[in-house]
């Protein structure tokens, strides 16, 4: 797996019902709090943030923007 950084966009891989998330939902990481464990943040069309969640990187995946030379 891809390390994962600061203010990366990121995608949930399942849901977060104790936060109100669904799998799908898209954030940025605005926070590494421990080994594999990221703080989450999620905006809304409007720019307004409507969830914080502390999740690990198990439950993410990283959106890529680029092409990458490793694709097959």
């Amino acid at each position: 797996m891809t390390e994962l950084e600061l203010l990366t966009t990121v995608a949930l891989l399942e849901d977060v019902p104790a936060e109100g998330l669904r799998r799908g939902q898209v954030g940025t990481i605005v926070e590494l709090l421990e080994a594999s464990v990221y703080e989450v943040e999620f905006i809304d069309e409007g720019g307004q943030t409507y969830a914080m969640a502390p999740l690990h990187a198990n439950q993410l995946i990283l959106l890529l923007h680029q092409p990458s030379s490793q694709a097959a």
